[in-house]
């Protein structure tokens, strides 16, 4: 297995790539070689808080760069198939952060896009990678606890409303939905799969974004309660009741965490993952082994799960008439 380092560029320098920027740095034979951002201001300050080699005003000068091998796409969700096209025009590996699009056609775009470069592509779903949310899909594929009867998983927060904000701008796809609802509906999807049929309700900003979505995914024996909302704080969790048994993993769900199993007995045992980093850093070592072997796609997080992600998305806006 060669250890070749790879260069990474960042594009956008927002929240969740300074997190990304974070763990960058943290992983072995990888380094944090470039940001781009139109904010020139906010790029430089980047590049020193988290000690890249180049910052840019530009994401094309980014993506001309012969330095960088991988680019992180950090931009709000309206933006993803842009910015991808553009790295992948230009033969770079893409991750690109969740979700992948806007809707179903975009992602087709970027799919074709990728296999006619012959350039790797992946959906940044870091939940996926986490040892704690393996953990738990081994023991529900090993049916542990015997098969899910049912699934409870929420997401929500409290952030003041403004209007200037990226979350409560509908153009760039913010509200619930697509922010934080793809979380609650990834598990559900990773776990019971694809429903028999989807219930859904919303409620609305003044923006027309969408502040709460309450989900009922049907499956033959089994049925799964989803929730997202901008409206309160929930405890985050994801909770699978099963025929001898809970499991629970603990709040937050999605980012690193403990995982609680409790028996039929009621007997109770707490499990935890020593996480050191953010949480990022399983996905990027991922990528980068992906880099190093030549691949064009994600055995972990094929295009198969983000077509099927990205259409349960689309299925619910359609059940709640939210249209960007």
């Amino acid at each position: 297995m060669t250890s070749k380092t790879i260069n990474w560029g960042i594009i956008g320098a927002g929240k969740i790539a300074s997190k990304f920027a974070t763990d960058l740095n943290a992983v072995s034979n990888c380094n944090f070689y470039a940001i781009a951002s139109r904010d020139i201001e906010k790029v430089d300050a980047f590049k020193k808080q988290h000690h890249a080699n180049v910052a840019y005003g530009s994401y094309e000068e980014l993506v001309m760069d012969n330095n960088i091998d991988a680019i992180y796409i950090a931009t709000p969700h309206s933006f993803h198939k842009t910015h991808t096209a553009l790295c992948l025009n230009h033969n770079k590996p893409v991750l690109c952060e969740k979700p992948f699009a806007m809707n179903l056609q975009e992602v087709e775009e970027m799919i074709q896009l990728s296999k006619e470069k012959n350039t790797l592509l992946m959906e940044a779903m870091w939940t996926n990678f986490l040892p704690h949310f393996n953990y738990v899909l081994d023991i529900l594929e090993q049916k542990h606890f015997g098969e899910i009867l049912k699934l409870e998983a929420d997401f929500g927060f409290y952030p003041t409303y403004d209007e200037n904000s990226r979350v409560f701008d509908k153009s760039v796809g913010g509200g619930s939905l697509l922010d934080i609802g793809i979380y609650p509906i990834f598990v559900a999807l990773s776990t019971l799969g694809k429903p028999k049929s989807i219930e859904a309700k919303a409620e609305f900003f003044k923006s027309g974004a969408d502040s709460k979505c309450d989900i009922l995914f049907k499956y033959n024996n089994a049925e799964a309660s989803l929730k997202s909302t901008l409206l309160e704080e929930t405890n985050t969790e994801a909770i699978f009741y099963c025929e001898k048994g809970i499991i629970k993993i603990n709040s937050r769900f999605h980012e690193p965490s403990s995982v609680t199993l409790i028996d039929h007995t009621g007997h109770s045992e707490d499990i935890n993952f020593n996480y050191k980093t953010i949480g990022y850093s399983f996905e990027i070592e991922h990528f980068n082994q992906l880099i190093r072997d030549n691949q064009t796609e994600s055995t972990i997080m094929p295009f198969k799960k983000s077509k099927e992600l990205i259409r349960t998305l689309d299925k619910v806006r359609n059940l709640i008439d939210l249209e960007y």
